[in-house]
């Protein structure tokens, strides 16, 4: 799998009867519909995959592989049905937005707490992300101290709706990684922010 697709191999022996003496890779979307692109090389040559559906087969390390060809729906639950079925869950992101120089959550952000609690549940998750991060209307220093609040203020809601603390890594951003650049001392509302990813 790489960051802007997914990609499905079937290598001999993984999976039964699946694709004997070779190897198979199909491009396919991420979640949220992004394709790559993907070099597929052997000491024979090279073929480049770049559409959802696509794929190739390399029968072994000598000869090149196969011309792309495409894979539908069917074909692809075909081959790789025993891997789709145990793949985890995509993450799941929550982005919520505070009162500028605040720890105060804005009202449509603080009706997403619950929504993070059962998401937590229905998961039973033990990896949990709270990233918090600020604008840059004050000194990075500064910035850095009150997105980490915002971050330990969401970690401490979560905790207290019986979340274990030993499951949550939180962090702090400052002014790093905004969602919208600005200058330096811009009150930009939208990089006022805690993410919490539940995996």
């Amino acid at each position: 799998m790489i960051r802007k697709s997914f990609i499905f191999l079937c290598l001999a022996g993984l999976l039964t009867g699946c694709c004997p003496h070779r190897t198979t890779v199909v491009l396919v979307p991420d979640p949220e519909g992004h394709v790559g692109t993907v070099a597929v090389q052997t000491q024979g040559g090279e073929q480049i995959i770049a559409e959802s559906g696509q794929g190739v087969i390399v029968k072994n390390e000598k000869d090149a592989p196969s011309p792309a060809t495409s894979f539908n729906e069917q074909d692809i639950r075909d081959i790789f049905g025993k891997a789709l079925d145990i793949e985890p869950p995509v993450p799941e992101k929550f982005v919520l937005q505070f009162k500028i120089d605040s720890t105060a959550l804005l009202p449509e952000s603080e009706i997403l707490i619950p929504k993070i609690i059962d998401s937590i549940r229905q998961r039973a998750s033990f990896d949990i992300s709270i990233n918090g991060h600020s604008d840059r209307a004050g000194k990075d220093g500064y910035n850095l101290e009150l997105s980490l609040k915002r971050a330990r203020y969401i970690e401490g809601l979560i905790v207290k709706a019986g979340i274990d603390k030993k499951y949550i890594t939180t962090t702090s951003h400052g002014e790093g990684n905004p969602v919208i650049f600005t200058a330096d001392g811009v009150a930009e509302p939208r990089n006022r922010r805690v993410e919490v990813i539940v995996r």
